[in-house]
């Protein structure tokens, strides 16, 4: 989980992956910095290498893992034979525990998800699990904790996501608040703001 100044990573990648840059006030900063200036010159235009780098801190400060969990993901992506890695690796993102939680509506942001899974509030077919980098399979349940569901963190949770949009790939009970894996994600299934083709183009310079 990232620790640090998230208006600054934000500007440096060129996107906004974290809640926090997505407000007014992230927006605001941006437009006092062009007032006063900014960096003064022509904008130096990104190597090859610099736009993969930018477009890989990016994919990891979205989805809000460590560069070594990021790199096992995706060396495990261009080592698998099933199909194309980025596509594998937008499967090994989209399918973390806590990227499910986001996906239903159920936390606000990613890192919110990852509190409510650290602190045990959600199942998964029936067990209770507290590790946000679970891997759901097709098939799998995942619920809330009827304890849980009493709890002012889900209030009036039912009402809230009653017109959510829910991912094509996880089938919702909203009355039961379970939640069913369908198939696995693909590209077009996980974030759009994001070119994984390109991270992958990354780790394969080295």
């Amino acid at each position: 989980m990232l620790r640090g100044p998230k208006y600054k990573v934000c500007r440096r990648v060129g996107g906004m992956v974290f809640p926090q840059c997505q407000s007014p006030r992230y927006t605001s900063t941006l437009t006092k910095e062009g007032a006063r200036g900014g960096r003064k010159g022509r904008p130096k235009q990104k190597s090859e290498y610099g736009t993969q780098f930018q477009e890989k801190q990016k994919s990891k400060f979205t989805y809000g893992v460590t560069e070594r969990q990021f790199v096992n993901y995706v060396n495990a992506a261009r080592s698998s034979k099933k199909g194309n890695p980025a596509n594998m690796l937008c499967q090994s993102l989209e399918t973390r525990l806590d990227n499910v939680i986001y996906r239903l509506g159920i936390a606000t942001s990613r890192s919110f998800a990852r509190q409510i899974v650290s602190h045990g509030h959600i199942l998964v077919n029936g067990r209770r699990l507290n590790t946000p980098s679970y891997s759901v399979k097709v098939g799998d349940k995942v619920s809330i904790r009827k304890v849980s569901q009493k709890s002012p963190l889900f209030a009036d949770l039912k009402g809230k996501l009653k017109d959510f949009k829910f991912p094509k790939w996880l089938k919702f009970d909203l009355d039961n608040l379970e939640a069913e894996v369908v198939y696995l994600p693909e590209l077009a299934d996980g974030d759009q703001t994001l070119n994984l083709n390109v991270v992958v183009e990354f780790y394969s310079r080295t």
